[in-house]
């Protein structure tokens, strides 16, 4: 079986589906988005990410690191590549949590044991799980395997997924989940591959599909100034999700923030901006407006 590598677990999440949640990361992602601000979920493997501000140089990874791969600078510890196993060793000892490995790999009965210590606050909120990333629908078996388990102890099941995996497999998928986090970015496909690395013929057509065989989907767009915020692109796609069989979706609008440079930082990326910023307060309430002539009730947020 397939056996992804999970880079967060979040508890007492309540953005990501109904209730009192716990949210899921996997790492890999088909899509390169340039404002992703989850830039460790797009490699699916292990990762080393360095706080420089939280070094206090005291060389426990120098010491510890079995390959000789870090060494301290002027700059902080820098890591040879070329030397460097992941291994995590240095993750392990360093006291103040300056390094840090993205990417564990859990069993599906080790996630369930985590998965079962909540349950009394699904049960209470009317919350479940909900597995993002990343794209966790690359991973068929895992998530096969996992939702079949959740859904023997009644665990309410979400999929945060970009909708770019196998139609066969998704609709698959569909029979044992409760909610289809959808996300839309841009109606062009020439533009969305520019902006993302792949075209959007098969993520509309998945989502058509999935509202054709009653799926539970609400729909999120994330906002971006310069990118998708013109009126040409979300008038097309509130006329897409309009045109939508079943019943009326709901829709998140979630604004692009910069937070995420830091995370770029740490795993030594250059973020590239591409004249890239958040809408005005002023400018998402004209979107939702563009939504609303459409008969279509968007909100700001998760």
């Amino acid at each position: 079986m397939q056996s992804p590598l999970i880079f967060n677990i979040n508890k007492y999440a309540i953005n990501d589906g109904p209730g009192i949640r716990m949210t899921i990361f996997l790492k890999g992602c088909p899509l390169n988005c340039a404002w992703c601000h989850n830039p460790e979920s797009q490699n699916s493997g292990i990762q080393k990410l360095y706080t420089k501000l939280k070094c206090i140089g005291c060389m426990e990874c120098v010491k510890a690191c079995p390959n000789d791969a870090c060494e301290l600078t002027i700059d902080g510890i820098k890591t040879d590549p070329s030397r460097c196993q992941l291994c995590g060793i240095c993750a392990e000892v360093c006291p103040t949590k300056a390094t840090e490995m993205a990417g564990k790999e859990y069993s599906t009965d080790e996630l369930l044991k985590i998965i079962e210590k909540e349950r009394h606050f699904f049960d209470q909120s009317g919350g479940g799980i909900t597995i993002s990333g990343g794209e966790p629908l690359i991973y068929h078996d895992f998530m096969n395997d996992l939702f079949d388990k959740c859904g023997e102890l009644k665990i309410h099941r979400a999929i945060d997924t970009s909708g770019f995996v196998k139609t066969d497999f998704l609709l698959t998928i569909a029979e044992k989940t409760e909610l289809f986090l959808y996300d839309i970015k841009l109606m062009d496909s020439v533009n969305h591959k520019n902006w993302t690395g792949v075209g959007n013929e098969l993520i509309l057509s998945n989502l058509r599909v999935l509202s054709e065989k009653g799926a539970n989907i609400e729909i999120r767009i994330p906002l971006i100034k310069g990118v998708n915020d013109d009126y040409e692109n979300i008038s097309k796609t509130a006329e897409f999700i309009h045109s939508l069989p079943g019943e009326k979706k709901k829709i998140s609008i979630l604004p692009y923030h910069k937070i995420a440079i830091k995370k770029y930082e740490k795993l030594g990326l250059d973020y590239e901006e591409h004249g890239m910023s958040e809408p005005s307060v002023e400018e998402q309430k004209h979107i939702l407006g563009i939504f609303y002539k459409y008969g279509l009730e968007a909100k700001i947020g998760g």
